[in-house]
């Protein structure tokens, strides 16, 4: 399904992007983080990956107009609260555009899960979506952290020397708390970090329960045009 645009029955309507391409982009950036964060430009590297995962989640979700003004606005509003962070953070502080980076991959895993859900059988789009959804989650929490940590002080305790939650730091501490495995080199102390962290993990393990229920059903079921 590609991003063209269609006229039907005197309205705009929208044709859903490949969930594939939102699944590349989003490995390209969870991948990388590591190697260009050390990097003199890699704040830079990082924000255009950043622009390119939002810009990817849109379109991925593009199959209503009204989906795609709501989509666009809120990755708007991330994506200038980001570029603005980036060249001058005495002016934008990360509080307002990690609040509008949430809101938006929120609005992105609902639709994408609401896609999945309405799926008549399972193919390539199911599961790039499925699994786009899952990192998605990761993503979700990883700003989710990096904003309790901006709004209060010693809300994480790290025993290693990088002590932010920024970057890497905040995909590496979502992913193995979603993950259930949790190796305590990073610790949440106060009580809504340690909330985050135990919805975090309850999240991940009903979600791989339930998409796998829902695709295995989805599997099974007889298809119409079988004898």
């Amino acid at each position: 399904m590609k991003d063209t645009l269609q006229i039907e029955s005197g309205r705009l309507a929208l044709r859903r992007f490949s969930s594939i391409e939102l699944l590349i982009a989003i490995a390209v950036f969870f991948v990388s983080m590591p190697f260009i964060e050390p990097l003199r430009v890699g704040p830079l590297i990082e924000s255009i990956l950043f622009t390119v995962v939002l810009a990817s989640g849109v379109l991925a979700i593009a199959d209503r107009r009204r989906v795609v003004v709501v989509g666009g606005a809120l990755a708007l509003a991330a994506l200038t609260g980001r570029w603005m962070h980036h060249f001058r953070p005495d002016l934008m502080p990360p509080e307002l555009f990690l609040i509008a980076g949430i809101l938006f991959v929120l609005f992105v895993i609902i639709s994408l899960l609401r896609f999945v859900l309405k799926a008549s059988a399972v193919d390539a789009e199911v599961l790039c979506a499925s699994i786009s959804a899952y990192l998605l989650l990761g993503l979700l929490w990883t700003l989710a952290y990096w904003l309790v940590a901006e709004l209060i002080p010693n809300a994480f305790a790290f025993s290693g020397a990088d002590k932010s939650l920024e970057g890497f730091n905040g995909f590496y501490f979502s992913f193995i708390t979603m993950s259930t495995v949790g190796y305590g080199d990073i610790t949440p102390v106060a009580k809504v970090a340690r909330m985050l962290a135990a919805m975090e993990a309850i999240t991940g393990l009903l979600y791989v329960a339930v998409l796998i229920a829902r695709l295995v059903a989805l599997q099974a079921m007889p298809k119409s045009h079988e004898p």
